[in-house]
């Protein structure tokens, strides 16, 4: 198609060629800009289909739409929305807007593992164009909506293999509602053209875009006729369109991809184009691609679709959700809101709304204003005629500056009448100072800022928040039961019991009594997995618990499932049912790259506390088997050590007893943690903790260790090759060779009283004393010891020493044991005295005189005897090995006297043993 002007344009032309020629430096530059965007114009106004060109989530654009649909009646409408949404589309009737179509992926195929999962959403609101024409479709016999826009699946296809910046989190739960999904919208009118936004925020007087939007171009538009709204709506999607540098091969290919799929639903059906209507973008509406209009011949191939399935739902969505997802001022989504609304009030025009919504106020169709002929110039005369100011209401403005007040003295502002005043005085200033003469929504809002908010807010809610509130409020939508997933509306169904409308977005408490009530039993086990997979403050327990071996007879629930609704709703696109979900992930964590035995061993538990499957159990515990000899870090050994412990009590409590990979757990560990050990004590990046883990792991698992085939040679041949340099690695080590026995308490004091005798080795002292801490775990019985030297640092070192030492040695225990510091002060309650006039007279057992060792009498002879000393070398060892320096005595008489005289006394039952020996 040609690009000429027709003579509807020649004039306009014409002056925007002697306006460049007069004040532009770069005569052709600025005249190419200045005529192009004159030709688009004429070129989207000739095209045989007709455009609409929308901006997303203008109230202007809606108007115009509700009228245009009025007046034309089309029978087929083209949206530019991404395809594959279509047949969400018809579940919008079961919703409360505003509400997101979504399409969601986990497992992908054909894109990279990293991006996972993969999420689209297109957010609608009553008060947007695409809204206005998908109700009109949908509720019209025989008009059909056909989405033209490239598929979700193309949207990945599109994007670069590069990582994008992470965005901004939101502020609010209401902010995040869509996650971190890629927005889809119709009509992205921003110049991405720094300078130009920059200048045109300036001249305007304006502090974001959306302001300067709503007030050059929004109210302007509200009330234009058809023509003009077109020709000024493409006009600026021609302008940012060619001062746009970035993303612009993307854009174009999106438009070739569009105009295909109409060339082809026209050839497919027959359709009559004058009967058809195109809703696009401005910035669309504007394309210069070959491919563009119904009489092009460029081809376009449009590539197949990857292998990966998606799933298509709704979610709640919000006004702060969309602002916060596409850039826009807080509260500029909540104005366009009020505007639609004042916008319908004055022109009378009956809005298109889905069968099924919450019905409102019927209003009465406005007379349709008069067509011009086509192609006919608006634009001349919108563009030299000066803005009809608005003029000023009044009442409206007195309205706001009174409830403003009311609400800020509600969130316990000192707000007064005068305050009122101020602001609806304020409000006109800030509008003169602006070149404006009716304030709008944002001259109120800085009025009430300056006027209300002084040093601080007393409340969660600033000011600017409240005028959010007041001018429209942060809507937030809710998807309806018939639109849920199986899963969330099986979620619903099996909690009916509860008797609670969990639709509600409010926090909303139940008590459930197991004991009396049974059928209660099945709602208590949803929620605990409703608590593991949805957001903590979802469903939350107030009363009740849920351990491995452990059953709660009362439980008391915070429920906020209404609130939630978006992750319940993606939840339901993993499965079925919620079992389904749960087992799927378990399985998808331990089989996961980066899995550790940790992270199976914590399956191995969700799997029995939730699942109650012992088949799941075995299959997640052999997965923990194969990680945990596959480790080549001790670093997950403190969480290995505590859940392999919990795991055993609990089997070894069940009748069926300990299963068959808990026996290989154990022995894997063993011979694992004895092959790392000696690089774990050496090694710099491996923490004093771990290693503890590791040993608590070996002495505490060593009787079944041993059990099953493993060796205690191994263990003592490890100790013997560990030599670590850290103080507190080198404690360890001593509790570890005391606990093997290769080191005699006496020898480990005696080390002790060096170090604190040792001016050099003081300081270090805390991280040694860590050590001998983080050994209370794996030796238990070092505790008194540990006690013993706490006393002698206290006792022995002057304040010189003790006062500089005294925070290194809180900082160090804090960081490096905290979880055992109360263990060691029940040690110590058992050592000290528990009154005042007992400590006076106290003696430290360790300082105590020892006793003197009582004279043993010569032992009787007897077996016993007779073997011990037929076979003197074991007593001998065992004598050497504890120090004992006696002799052997002298063996006394064959026959104890006490013996005899008791059965001499009682001869009954020695007499009838000898009756029966014979017989036996």
């Amino acid at each position: 198609m040609t690009t000429s002007t027709t003579a509807s344009f020649t004039a306009l032309r014409d002056q925007l060629t002697t306006a460049a020629t007069h004040f532009a430096g770069d005569t052709d530059a600025v005249a190419g800009i200045l005529t192009g965007i004159v030709d688009d114009v004429d070129r989207a106004l000739r095209e045989q289909l007709e455009i609409f060109p929308v901006c997303h989530h203008s109230p202007a654009s809606a108007l115009a739409m509700a009228r245009r649909l009025h007046e034309k009646r089309p029978s087929v409408i083209y949206l530019e929305l991404c395809e594959d949404l279509r047949p969400m589309l018809d579940e919008l009737r079961n919703c409360k807007l505003p509400v997101a179509v979504q399409a969601w992926a986990g497992e992908l195929d054909g894109f990279p593992k990293e991006w996972a999962p993969l999420s689209v959403v297109a957010p609608i609101t009553e008060a947007s164009a695409e809204y206005q024409a998908i109700a009109y479709a949908l509720d019209t016999p025989g008009v059909e909506l056909v989405l033209v826009d490239r598929s979700t699946d193309h949207v990945f296809q599109w994007t670069p293999a590069e990582p994008a910046e992470p965005a901004e989190q939101p502020d609010s739960a209401e902010a995040a509602l869509h996650g971190d999904a890629v927005g889809i919208e119709i009509g992205d009118m921003r110049p991405h053209f720094a300078e130009l936004e920059q200048h045109l925020l300036h001249h305007g007087k304006v502090r974001h875009w959306s302001e300067w939007w709503d007030q050059y171009v929004e109210q302007p538009l509200a009330d234009a006729d058809y023509d003009t709204y077109r020709q000024v709506m493409v006009l600026i999607g021609s302008l940012f369109r060619r001062l746009r540098r970035t993303d612009l091969d993307r854009d174009e290919d999106r438009e070739r991809y569009m105009w295909t799929r109409m060339r082809e639903h026209l050839a497919a059906t027959g359709a009559d184009p004058a009967d058809c209507l195109y809703i696009c973008g401005a910035f669309h509406a504007a394309s210069r691609v070959e491919q563009f209009g119904l009489a092009a011949q460029a081809p376009f191939e449009i590539t197949p679709r990857s292998a990966t399935q998606w799933q298509y739902g709704l979610i709640p969505s919000s006004h702060s959700a969309i602002e916060a997802q596409f850039g826009l001022a807080s509260g500029s989504v909540s104005i366009a809101a009020a505007t639609w609304s004042k916008g319908l009030r004055r022109t009378g025009i009956k809005p298109f709304q889905l069968s099924g919504q919450a019905a409102k106020a019927k209003r009465g169709k406005v007379k349709p204003l008069p067509a011009a002929p086509a192609a006919a110039d608006k634009l001349t005369g919108f563009l030299s005629s000066p803005p009809q100011l608005d003029s000023l209401d009044e009442a409206e403005l007195l309205e706001w500056s009174v409830d403003i007040v009311r609400l800020a003295r509600r969130n316990g502002y000192l707000a007064s009448t005068a305050d009122a005043i101020a602001i609806f005085e304020t409000s006109i200033l800030l509008a003169g100072m602006r070149n404006r003469t009716r304030p709008t929504p944002y001259d109120f809002q800085d009025a009430a800022i300056t006027c209300i908010e002084k040093d601080h807010t007393p409340g969660r809610r600033d000011v600017r928040r409240l005028c959010e509130i007041l001018l429209g409020g942060d809507r937030i939508g809710q998807v309806g039961y018939a639109a849920l997933p199986p899963l969330a509306q099986d979620v619903l169904d099996r909690l009916a019991p509860l008797g609670l409308d969990l639709s509600k977005r409010t926090v909303q408490r139940c008590l459930l009594d197991l004991h009396t009530d049974k059928h209660l039993q099945p709602c208590s086990d949803l929620l605990w997995i409703l608590r593991r997979l949805m957001p903590s403050d979802a469903v939350r327990p107030i009363m009740g618990a849920r351990a491995l071996g452990e059953r709660s007879i009362q439980e008391s629930w915070d429920l906020a499932i209404g609130k939630h609704q978006r992750s319940l709703v993606q939840i339901g696109y993993e499965g079925v049912t919620l079992e389904q979900v749960l087992e799927q992930r378990l399985r998808r964590a331990v089989n996961e790259p980066d899995a550790t035995a940790a992270v199976a061993l914590a399956a191995v538990e969700d799997a029995l506390l939730y699942l109650g499957s012992s088949r799941l159990a075995d299959e997640l515990g052999n997965r923990a088997v194969e990680l945990l000899a596959a480790e080549r870090s001790v670093d997950d050994a403190p969480e290995v050590l505590r859940r392999i412990r919990l795991l055993l009590n609990y089997f070894r409590s069940t009748e069926a007893g300990l299963p068959e990979w808990c026996g290989r757990f154990v022995t894997a560990g063993y011979a694992h943690y004895c092959t790392l050990l000696p690089t774990a004590f050496t090694d710099e990046d491996t923490g004093v903790r771990p290693v503890a883990a590791m040993l608590g792991f070996l002495f505490g698992m060593e009787n079944l260790a041993l059990s099953l085939g493993c060796d205690h040679t191994q263990l003592e041949l490890a100790v013997l090759q560990s030599h670590p340099e850290a103080p507190a690695k080198v404690a360890l080590l001593w509790a570890t060779r005391y606990q093997l026995g290769l080191l005699t308490l006496p020898e480990l004091r005696t080390r002790c009283d060096d170090m604190l005798a040792n001016p050099l080795v003081v300081p270090a002292f805390p991280q040694y004393l860590s050590g001998f801490i983080q050994a209370m775990d794996p030796v238990p019985t070092l505790k008194p010891f540990i006690v013993e030297v706490l006393s002698k640092a206290f006792g022995r070192l002057p304040d010189s020493v003790l006062l500089p030492w005294l925070p290194k040695l809180i900082t160090t225990l804090k960081g490096q044991a905290g979880e055992l510091i109360p263990s060691l002060t029940r040690e110590a309650g058992r050592t000290f005295p528990a009154t005042l006039p007992a400590i006076e007279a106290w003696v430290p057992p360790w300082l105590a005189a020892p006793k003197p060792l009582a004279v043993l009498s010569v032992a009787d002879g007897g077996p016993a005897a007779d073997l011990l000393r037929a076979h003197p070398a074991g007593c001998d060892a065992l004598a050497d090995l504890l120090g004992y320096a006696g002799g052997w005595q002298e063996a006394g008489p064959t026959t104890s006297k006490a013996l005899t005289a008791l059965l001499d006394k009682h001869p009954t039952t020695a007499t009838a043993l000898a009756e029966l020996l014979p017989s036996a």
